[in-house]
């Protein structure tokens, strides 16, 4: 089976193919463009879509080409479906349709959070994980049970992702700021102790943002350290304390915020605590990418027939903890 993916929930246009044979898939192309915000800025909704809508054809060319098929070639479609920002959804819904349309394609709605977690179950090796999903849209502990993902923590206010990117661009770096905070981070070893806030087992970060920007005030490189080891123990501590609830014998962190190596180095140490095996997302497919759509649409098209093109939907805020999973 051969299924082309379509992901544009934010700042990332990519289409990719994938060939699924027997329960395994291969990749056979990954084509991404990603919208750049100035320095300091956030994404801009409109402008990100009119990104996505400049590069949409470009990006499937390429794609068919890497994986050497034609259209025709294809079984199925699946697009990003939500949760996104309105305006580039929409874009990623209407070169899905048209496709579907015109070739006569099966198409599939694909909830985003959940291909996160399916592409990093399928390139990790992961079977029943508890998993970590930290990105700009998503800060969510999660456990498989009765056919659908359970949330045990989440946050209370603003993700992790956005933590960083909102931080990031009050010192002037463009988002995704992730990667130019870590660095900084690494010059420094001097914490500066910052609010911190576990509540249950959800985590709260607004305070947290508007502390670390006062520090940052007298020296970003110190900040930067202390705003990573204070978010990630408070991560840490709820995935403990997750762990132990479930008994859960495997910890997976996928999303963006995955590419963090300190992020991962405090969670190695819970897990050796709980002998518990560790997986994360490759680097390369930490981010948004095309595909987690197609992995996600080829394991729904198993135990389900395409939608009806007028039954194809965008929906910005939709909770993968609400979806039913058959496959």
């Amino acid at each position: 089976m051969l299924g082309l993916g379509i992901e544009s929930t934010a700042h990332t246009f990519s289409c990719a193919v994938i060939e699924k044979k027997g329960k395994k898939g291969k990749i056979l192309s990954d084509v991404r463009k990603i919208y750049r915000p100035d320095d300091g800025e956030g994404i801009h909704p409109r402008e990100a879509s009119r990104h996505h809508i400049e590069h949409s054809s470009s990006v499937l060319s390429d794609c068919l080409r890497d994986a050497k098929i034609s259209i025709k070639d294809l079984d199925i479609i699946s697009y990003a479906a939500g949760p996104g920002l309105g305006p580039c959804l929409r874009v990623g819904a209407v070169v899905a349709r048209s496709l579907a349309s015109f070739y006569k394609i099966p198409i599939f709605p694909v909830n985003h959070a959940i291909g996160h977690i399916e592409l990093g179950k399928l390139l990790t090796g992961a079977s029943n994980p508890l998993v970590l999903l930290v990105s700009g849209g998503h800060t969510m502990l999660l456990a498989f049970l009765n056919k659908q993902w359970r949330v045990f923590g989440e946050t209370l206010d603003i993700t992790l992702g956005q933590l960083l990117d909102q931080f990031g661009r009050s010192i002037g770096f463009a988002s995704p700021c992730g990667k130019n905070i870590e660095e900084l981070a690494s010059k420094s070893s001097n914490y500066v102790t910052l609010p911190y806030s576990v509540k249950g087992n959800d985590v709260s970060f607004s305070g947290l943002l508007s502390a670390t920007k006062s520090v940052a005030k007298k020296s970003k490189i110190d900040a930067c350290y202390s705003l990573q080891e204070t978010a990630f123990a408070m991560i840490a501590e709820s995935v403990e304390r997750a762990l132990s609830f479930t008994n859960k014998k495997e910890l997976m962190i996928v999303g963006g915020v995955a590419a963090n190596k300190r992020l991962s180095e405090m969670l190695k140490d819970v897990c050796k605590r709980h002998g518990c095996k560790f997986f994360v997302v490759p680097l390369q497919y930490a981010g948004d990418c095309g595909s987690q759509i197609c992995w996600t649409g080829i394991l729904e098209s198993k135990v389900k027939e395409g939608v009806l093109l007028k039954n194809t939907f965008v929906t910005q805020s939709w909770r993968l903890d609400s979806v039913k999973i058959d496959y």
